[in-house]
This record gives structure tokens, sequence and C-alpha cells, in this order.
């Protein structure tokens, strides 16, 4: 009997030890694992070791856990270069305090979800390259005590919000393109000593409210008006590069002010504020006979009823498009689908073309003048206007995520800021959804790819001098890319193929194969735009993408190479063009050295 009673309360013990230890929390895994798909480039491989099937993430790279092991509450990836977009998913790890994700290249957005972190305490987004207006939600990021979303593109105006952030003690801001009045509250510029009695009104925002913030940066931004006396206590430095009526501070010069777009500020209204002519219609509605009102409350209903299934068979018809909509891999427990927000403003001062007059220009796309595995080149004229190559995109409309398109728009922005006469010129784009469409056309130089005359035309043709003239113009099309720009602009796979020609032999510097790392992801594809069926080719894995400064002039001096010798840069017969060259100077070496 006493063994029975041992093993009873063996068993019960063991049913509470089963139901206390829950696995780790499956929403957070998922969330993590969003993030990792919304990144498209890890150069130091961070995130290798993110691995979706495990459900303890506690051992991941930049992931710290809480001490029962259970939730995630710190995030640490700081420096290493990825490339990518912020998952809204984030906000779902309910318990993270820390989201330090400082000095990468994310693009995109700030995910109004980031503010269902009600524990977070340190949100550090700065140094990267986000987008967008900062979300009004993050004031309710009630425990955080650190904001820094410094050096990045951010625009819009201050969401007054912030100041309900009562712990908050340190908010960075400096770098951006913010606009508008630096928000004191929301009623007058007050401070406590001269307008004490707007202290308990409990609607008024502004970060004069924010009474433990002892660090503050607003500098380097499009900011207006004067400083507010309740932030009188921070440094001149913190409120200099702005647009600012402070005479005393260094701003802006006038003709950058006036040039700055205006700011986006939310328009509300106050629900106490009705015109005397709604009092009045109220009064007249009470008024009304019964079956007036019966007659008004059927016909209402009937109306309701068909915008309901009008709404319903719109949203069953959306659902079939594919939109600006990225299907996630989840659980059934999970949303089937997660939206991404676009950013309106980023192409507003692109050419956007239609279609239809590309497929008039491009003779019915019927000119190919290139290929590869990830796009088709076309060549065409614009009416009344120059000779074009247009891009086009090989991708399925079922493919296509909000992040891609997000990226397209970033990418075409990107090469729309380019101005030299060695780079090549981006006229426009064209972004359609029936029949799916994304294609960049740029100005075409008629005398085809360097490669092209390098090894198929005839030699003859690029005298020395023209060799010479074409060095040059590299060389300065890269120093305009790499020193002239802000932020740098490098060409993600610098060779001969992405080298035009014009009439005169001028080069153009065109970038054709930043897709790849988005479109193909971990592919590699081999040959390039032009150069299908050659026996040597230049495969893309041979020395990897071109993504930063280095990596362009380490591909300049291959290129020199190539020009020099008129080789390949890499053969399967003959090997590598850096490995001949080396082996020629240590043979040269030698020689000279027993000589």
């Amino acid at each position: 009997m006493r063994s029975y009673a041992s093993l009873q309360l063996l068993s019960v013990f063991s049913l509470l030890l089963f139901v206390t230890c829950d696995p780790f929390a499956r929403d957070e895994v998922w969330a993590l694992t969003t993030f990792k798909e919304a990144i498209y480039e890890d150069p130091h491989m961070v995130l290798s070791s993110w691995n979706a099937l495990d459900a303890d993430p506690c051992g991941w790279s930049g992931i710290s856990c809480s001490f029962a092991g259970d939730h995630v509450v710190k995030i640490n990836i700081t420096g290493y270069s990825l490339r990518g977009f912020l998952a809204p998913e984030l906000g779902q790890i309910k318990f993270l305090q820390q989201l330090i994700l400082h000095g990468n290249n994310l693009i995109g957005i700030i995910p109004k979800e980031l503010g269902m972190l009600k524990y977070l305490q340190v949100l550090d987004l700065g140094a990267n390259q986000l987008t967008g207006p900062i979300p009004p939600e993050i004031a309710n990021l009630i425990s955080v005590i650190k904001i820094n979303l410094q050096s990045n593109g951010l625009t819009g105006s201050l969401p007054p919000e912030l100041g309900n952030l009562k712990s908050l003690q340190e908010l960075r801001l400096d770098r951006n393109r913010l606009q508008g009045s630096v928000p004191a509250s929301s009623s007058s510029d007050f401070t406590s000593s001269a307008y004490g009695m707007y202290a308990s009104n409990t609607n008024l925002t502004g970060l004069c409210q924010a009474s433990e913030l002892k660090v503050a940066d607003f500098s380097y931004n499009f900011f207006t008006g004067s400083i507010p006396k309740c932030l009188g206590y921070l440094p001149s430095t913190s409120f200099q590069g702005n647009c600012l009526q402070n005479k005393d501070l260094r701003q802006r010069s006038s003709s950058l002010c006036d040039h700055a777009p205006p700011a986006r500020t939310p328009q509300t209204t106050n629900p106490k504020q009705q015109p005397a002519e709604d009092l009045s219609n109220q009064h007249r509605r009470a008024s009304k006979p019964a079956w007036l009102l019966a007659l008004e409350i059927v016909t209402g209903t009937m109306v309701g009823c068909l915008f309901l299934i009008a709404f319903i068979t719109a949203l069953q018809r959306c659902k079939d498009k594919s939109s600006l909509i990225i299907p996630w891999k989840k659980s059934s427990s999970q949303k089937d689908h997660v939206t991404v927000y676009i950013d309106s403003e980023m192409l507003k001062d692109v050419v956007r073309f239609s279609r239809m007059e590309l497929e008039v220009a491009c003779e019915d796309f019927s000119n190919i003048i290139g290929s590869s595995p990830d796009s088709l080149v076309y060549k065409g004229t614009v009416k009344g206007g120059p000779e074009i190559a247009v891009i086009s995109l090989c991708i399925k409309e079922e493919h296509w995520t909000g992040y891609l398109e997000l990226y397209f728009q970033r990418e075409v922005a990107d090469l729309a800021r380019l101005n030299n006469e060695n780079a090549g010129k981006l006229l426009g784009y064209c972004s359609e959804s029936t029949p799916f469409t994304r294609m960049l056309v740029f100005e075409y130089a008629s005398n085809g790819t360097l490669y092209e005359h390098l090894h198929y035309g005839e030699g003859c043709q690029l005298s020395w001098t023209r060799r010479m003239k074409i060095i040059i113009g590299i060389a300065r099309g890269l120093k305009y890319f790499h020193a002239e720009l802000d932020p740098p602009f490098t060409i993600s796979e610098l060779n001969s193929s992405s080298v035009y020609l014009t009439e005169d032999f001028s080069p153009k510097l065109v970038d054709f194969e930043s897709w790849k790392s988005i479109l193909a992801r971990s592919e590699k594809n081999s040959g390039s735009i032009g150069g299908q069926g050659a026996i040597c080719v230049l495969p893309n894995s041979l020395e990897g993408h071109h993504l930063d400064v280095q990596g362009n002039i380490y591909a300049f001096g291959v290129l020199l190479l190539e020009i020099i010798s008129g080789r390949p840069p890499h053969c399967k017969d003959k090997g590598r063009l850096v490995d001949w060259v080396r082996n020629l100077l240590l043979l040269t070496f030698t020689d000279f050295h027993y000589r």
C-alpha cells in the first residue's frame, strides 16, 4: 500500500514537471526565423546558426534568453553589414528587453509592430539605411530607456507621442531627414515653471512631458521653428545642422531648407468640437416619425448587406491575385500573410514608363540584345527621344513579394541618383501588375560591351589609345561612385560585361547584375549578359559579388589585366587570369634573379 502511494506521488510529480516544462515559445522562434528570411545579404554569416528546425534559439548567435531559458530577452547584432528589412513579426517577441541592430545596412521602414514590445528597454537601429516616418506606435514602449535611430534616412515629422515615454532617458535622432518642429507639447511650448497649470493635463503630449530625458540629439535634420524652452538644458550641438530660427547655432543654408520636402503631419479632429449644423441635424433626427425611422433602418440594413457582400467579393478577388503580400511558411496557428509597407515617396522623382510605351519602343519586345537567367535586355527607340536599353526582370508574379518590391524601389532610386558621364543613365522604370512587369530603362550605348570588343570583335578596333581612354573613363566613374556620392555606390559585378561603350568608345558603367543577390539568393549562375555560349565565360562565383568599395577596386585591377592582356578573367582550359599573371611575374622575377 505504501509503495502504491509512493507510485501515485511520483506520477503526480512527473505530471507537474511535464506541465511546467513547456517548450520554448513558438511565436518567438517563428518571429526570429521570419526576420532571418527578410535578410537577403549576410556577408559574415552571423545568421548561419539560426536554424528554424531548432526549437531552442538560446544558442543562436546574437540571441540572449531569460534565466529560465524560456524567452528571448535580447537581440544584439551590431556591425555585421546585414542587408534586408525589419520584419514586423519582431513585435511578437513579447518579453524582448533589448533590440540592438546598430551598424548594419537595413532598409525599408520601422514597423509599427515594434510598439507591442512592452518590456523593451533599448531600441538601437542607428547607422542603417531605414526610411519613412517614425511610427507613433513607438510611444507604446512604456519601459524603454534608450532609443537610437541616428544616421538613417528617416523622414516626416517627429511624433509628439514620444513625450509619453516616462522612462526615456536617451533619444538620438541625429543625421536623418526629419522635418517640422521639435514637439514640445500639444498646446504650447510650456515649461513647468511658467505654465505649471498644464502639468496635470494628461492629454498633453510632446517632449516636455518626458521628465527623465537626459540625453537627446536632433542635429543634422530639417527641423524648423525654435528650440523648446523645456529642452534648453541640452547642449547647443544637439540642435545644429537644422533649419531652426536660432541665429547663434550652426544651421543649414536657406537654399537647403527651402528644398526640403514638406513634413507630413497626421490630421486629427477633436470629436468634442462639432459644428452647430450637426447639433441641429441631430435635433431634427430625434423628431422624425416612427414609420420614417423604421423605413430608414430597413433601407440602411439592405444597403449595409449589399456593401458587405461587395466587400467580401472584392476581398476574395484580392486573395486570388499576387500583390504586395508576402506568403510566409507558418504553422496553422499563424496568419497566412503579412503585408509590407511600400514607400510611395521613394520614386516620386523618377520617370515611370507604361508597358505599352516600352512595347512600342522595343518593337513588341522582339529586339533582344542580351539575356541572362535573371533578365532580358531589349533595344528600342522612344518616339522623339533617344535609343534605350530596357531590362526586364525574369520572375513570376507568384514569387514576387513585398520585400522584393521594396528592394526594387530602393535599387531604382539608387540608380536614379547617378549623374556622371561615365555612368549608365537611368531614364526611368516600368512597374505594372497586368501583365506583371518590372523593367528598368537605360540610355543605350551603341557600341556594345567591352567584353564583346575584347573577346569577340576585331582586336584592331581597340588601339592602345582607345584602351587607355577606356581605362581612364572607368577610373573616373569609380571615383565618382566611391568618393563623390554619399552614401557611396558600388557595382555588384564590375567586369568587362558591365562596361558599355559609346560611338566614340567612352565607357559607361552599368549595374545590370544587382538583382541576382535578391532574385537568386544562393544560386550560382554562369555567364554574363551578351556572353552566352562562349568557351571562356565569367562565373558569378569567381570572385563573388563586389558589394563594397574594396571589392570594386580589386575588380578594377582584374579589369586592367583583361584590357592589357586581352585574356578573359577565367577560361575553362586556361584557368584564372590572376593566377596566370602571378605565375608570369614569378617566372620573370626568377629569370631576372638568376641573370
